[in-house]
């Protein structure tokens, strides 16, 4: 128990402060790589050919049997992808996969911002702030939107794209909503928690 006590004093907490700071950052890059990685078209999914079935197969390759893919990156869910009569992918499928997975990280980018900045003000000393409550929230609310809407978000994005018969894709989303619903409503409660504390301060120190 003492060792925990330790962990929370200022003394640990300022420089864990600054290392987590710097973590959000790598995340934040991270995210925006991926993105960029999705839209040259490697982003994996199944495929269905006129010849077999591809796994982990991606947009920006001629050779479906090559096992030489490298830097790719995908959402977590099951994405099945089927070409057109010329046995090729077509040029809405990448759309969809593109947008999709657009609606999957430019909130994440946003999110670990907002927390970089709670980060900044913990090694500065500002911990019990309505800044540090407005970020925790925004935060939150970022996560919980993820979880509760993209789901839906990506299932519309693909039955436009299917809509075309020359474009199908199927896929299985919202395996992962419980994993990010709970932390996102922790968030947005600490938020709540930070918030009310700040203004009970005030009435304290306006009462003396």
């Amino acid at each position: 128990m003492k060792f925990v006590q330790r962990l929370t004093n200022e003394r640990f907490a300022k420089p864990a402060a600054h290392f987590m700071q710097g973590a959000c950052y790598v995340v934040i890059c991270f995210y925006a790589l991926c993105l960029a990685l999705s839209l040259m078209g490697r982003q994996t999914f199944f495929l269905h050919t006129h010849t077999g079935t591809y796994e982990r197969a991606i947009y920006a390759e001629e050779n479906h049997d090559s096992h030489s893919r490298t830097m790719t990156v995908q959402m977590g869910d099951d994405i099945h992808v089927w070409t057109n009569g010329n046995d090729r992918i077509d040029w809405k499928v990448h759309m969809g996969l593109s947008l999709m997975y657009a609606f999957h990280t430019v909130p994440m980018i946003f999110a670990y911002w907002f927390l970089s900045r709670v980060f900044a003000n913990i090694r500065q000393g500002r911990i019990f702030t309505d800044q540090n409550s407005s970020f925790l929230l925004y935060y939150g609310l970022l996560q919980f939107s993820e979880a509760v809407f993209l789901p839906f978000i990506k299932l519309l994005v693909c039955w436009i794209v299917s809509f075309d018969p020359e474009s199908r894709m199927s896929i299985s989303t919202g395996q992962t909503m419980l994993t990010t619903l709970v932390p996102s409503t922790a968030f947005i409660v600490a938020a709540y928690i930070i918030h009310y504390g700040v203004h009970l301060q005030d009435e304290v120190d306006h009462t003396l």
